[in-house]
């Protein structure tokens, strides 16, 4: 006689229901933690870099061009394009919707609030590009193209860093931290619109456009409407790509268009709920994955020499470039307007944040693969390198003048507004 198995109740069922949704809720909080995707980014960028430099350095290259996709859909990329142009959008989604919250209910949406981390990101891109042009212009004119490239931030890797060394330090900080960082982002993507966009489909652009206002009209219904966005977002993806104008861009616009008031009686903005339920395949998946895609730079056996032009202008516009833009625009600003830093902060605590913003990786890395593609592969491999060493570099300064900064005393005016700093929430209390 067969054993027939135990029954089980509604109540067993539901405790098992109940018992799945915290395991599946605890991984996404997991996930979504700054450390976590600092982590992820960090093994999967070393991952890459090891195979790059290992007698199979052969097999990650031709992996990473493998191409798969429909050729008629203008589709059919190697798995290296796949990341950059595809899984990179739901990292870029993420980012459109906290732009669009940081605008409408978040730090942005004061001036005088974000007068002075905008000025910071502005005075954060513009120096390095000019480091970069200044060493390039004399020893490689042909790299210039690459200006661009040691201007971004990873808000991922720059935030763990503040995280695990930060403590102690004002809460603030890291809000000063992702303002920059945000602004930064949003100044990263006119730029690859703008000036990484060769030939444009205009037809393909306006129908892309299209599909995008549906998405945003379907995002501010009721959510059982919901199901087709995923759908409408692809459409608005492969339709990005098609016109010419960099894939990534759809992921931000269709961010923007995500509410971020709190409507039909709901108890938070959907910027918020959208946060929450894309963030963690973006720090988990997308990242490290595009991470692992384009981080695999060979300097053991290589062809050409990694110390060049570009890397030296890159790796002096992430390291010394950044930190000499972001302090000299908060000082003028602070020195010559009316504006100041957030309660609690003052400008010894930005030493070690104008460090973090020369944490380049995600973006910069996307940006040295517009900028070099179909050119010198030389070029390239120096850029990324170049990338990843000024990255670390500015990673351990700015870890080490963090602990530096949170055993310094602080009194009761920080940011020197003749106000007592109220704030007393630190980080990792």
């Amino acid at each position: 006689m067969t054993e027939q198995p135990p029954m089980t109740t509604g109540a067993e069922s539901a405790t098992d229901d109940e018992s799945t949704l915290s395991r599946r809720e605890r991984f996404r909080k997991l996930a979504a933690l700054d450390t976590t995707s600092g982590a992820l980014l960090l093994v999967a960028a070393l991952v890459a870099v090891v195979w790059a430099n290992s007698p199979w350095r052969e097999t990650y290259s031709s992996f990473l061009h493998t191409e798969i996709g429909p050729e008629s859909l203008h589709l059919h990329m190697s798995l290296a394009h796949w990341a950059a142009d595809g899984l990179l959008v739901i990292f870029f989604f993420v980012v459109g919707v906290e732009l669009k919250h940081e605008f409408v209910a978040g730090g942005l949406r004061d001036l005088k609030l974000a007068g002075v981390p905008i000025a910071a990101a502005i005075g954060g891109m513009i120096t390095p590009a000019l480091f970069y042009v200044l060493v390039v212009a004399i020893g490689d004119p042909e790299g210039l193209r690459g200006w661009a490239i040691p201007t971004a931030t990873d808000i991922a890797f720059a935030l763990a860093v503040l995280a695990i060394f930060g403590r102690g330090l004002p809460v603030p900080l890291r809000t000063f931290l992702l303002t920059l960082a945000v602004v930064d982002d949003l100044l990263g993507i006119i730029v690859i619109a703008t000036f990484y966009t060769d030939e444009i489909d205009f037809a393909m652009l306006g129908a892309a456009l299209a599909v995008i206002v549906v998405f945003g009209v379907l995002v501010r219904q009721q959510r059982k409407l919901w199901p087709l966005l995923i759908p409408l977002g692809v459409v608005a993806w492969a339709l990005m790509h098609a016109s010419g104008v960099h894939a990534t861009v759809a992921g931000v616009l269709l961010g923007f268009t995500v509410p971020a008031i709190a409507i039909r009686g709901e108890s938070r903005p959907r910027t918020e709920w959208f946060d929450d339920a894309v963030r963690p395949y973006s720090a988990a998946v997308a990242l490290p994955i595009f991470a692992f895609a384009s981080a695999g730079v060979t300097v053991i056996g290589g062809e050409g020499s990694i110390v060049q032009p570009v890397s030296i202008g890159i790796a002096l516009g992430l390291v010394v470039g950044k930190l000499i833009g972001v302090l000299g625009s908060t000082w003028l600003m602070t020195r010559l307007t009316p504006l100041r830093l957030p309660d609690a902060i003052g400008i010894r605590d930005l030493l070690p944040i104008g460090m973090l913003t020369g944490v380049g990786f995600t973006v910069a890395l996307l940006i040295a693969e517009l900028s070099f593609e179909g050119g010198s592969d030389d070029h390239a491999a120096a850029a990324k390198a170049a990338i990843l060493f000024g990255s670390l570099v500015s990673a351990t300064l700015a870890a080490v003048l963090l602990r530096w900064d949170a055993r310094q005393a602080r009194d009761n005016d920080m940011n020197r507004d003749n106000i007592p700093d109220m704030n007393r929430d630190y980080i990792g209390g």
